[in-house]
């Protein structure tokens, strides 16, 4: 009896290894291995990994050709939406269109046509010494005159410095500035003909009447500057250059530089805290051309 229960248990022993060993070569067991290694298993039997287990997986996130960085690395905002949010942007049928004044002109964007001229007229508004080129577009030039007279009765009076500038006058500007400081430096600082928004008559610097800090940027702290930036929107304009945001409008920090979008656009950015007119209408960055 003995010797038959040996011989039994035995026999289930066996069993038990061969059966182990017959699963192991179908397949039904994965093979281990090394942490961090991928296995055959998971890229044949079991299909390729799914977009979430690929993006969990250090230095292995990429971004396909012609995918923009939004739908490849899931911003906090949708890919084409405005940081508005969904269904509360505002139409953005005019951002091509050079006669609106939702029209969008950046490093991206040129106008089109690129020699594009506007109506203009002279704002009946004070000049800065060394003003030049002071016409703006009727439009503009209206609201300009209104926001100017508020600003000379809240004390922080301001003169118009540099308005409309042909696309002639432009290629004669940028052209000076790539003779003198090189084509890398002309285009942080000045824009190329046809891609600039004095063009469209909508835009204008603006100064302090005594010429304090002009075109720099202490002028933000003189009693203009602290004025527009408080009270321009009121107004439909805004500060199209803001501090911090040369990565979307392709321009460092203008204070001076007005851009007339329209009272209720400009208030409606003031009130959600949006900063440039790309993220308002959702377009893409412009950092360079």
């Amino acid at each position: 009896m003995r010797v038959r229960g040996l011989v039994r248990v035995r026999g289930l022993v066996l069993a038990a290894v061969l059966l182990s060993v017959l699963t192991a070569c179908s397949g039904g067991a994965a093979p281990s291995t090394s942490p961090g290694s991928t296995t055959a298993a998971s890229t044949t039997a079991a299909g390729p990994p799914s977009a979430s287990s690929a993006s969990a997986t250090a230095g292995r996130t990429h971004i396909s050709a012609g995918q923009s960085p939004t739908s490849a690395g899931q911003s906090p905002t949708s890919a084409g939406q405005s940081p508005t949010s969904a269904g509360q942007s505002p139409t953005s049928a005019g951002v091509g269109d050079p006669t609106s004044p939702l029209v969008v002109v950046n490093k991206k964007r040129p106008l089109v046509p690129l020699d594009y001229a506007p109506p203009l007229t002279t704002p009946a508004v004070p000049l800065a010494a060394g003003a030049s080129n002071v016409q703006l577009n009727p439009v503009t030039a209206r609201a300009a005159e209104r926001m100017f007279a508020a600003a000379a009765a809240d004390g922080a009076p301001m003169a118009l410095l540099s308005g409309y500038r042909s696309y002639a006058t432009q290629v004669a500007t940028y052209n000076g500035w790539v003779a003198r400081q090189g084509q890398a430096v002309a285009d942080v600082s000045s824009a190329r003909p046809g891609y600039s928004e004095h063009q469209t008559g909508f835009a204008f610097d603006i100064a302090a009447p005594t010429g304090a800090c002009s075109l720099q940027l202490c002028f933000k702290d003189t009693a203009a500057g602290v004025w527009a930036a408080a009270h321009a929107h009121e107004y439909g304009f805004i500060i199209r250059y803001p501090w911090w945001h040369h990565e979307t409008t392709g321009y460092y920090y203008e204070p001076w530089h007005l851009r007339y979008i329209g009272v209720e656009a400009a208030a409606d950015m003031h009130a959600r805290g949006v900063a440039t007119l790309e993220e308002y209408l959702g377009l893409p960055a412009a950092p360079g051309y």
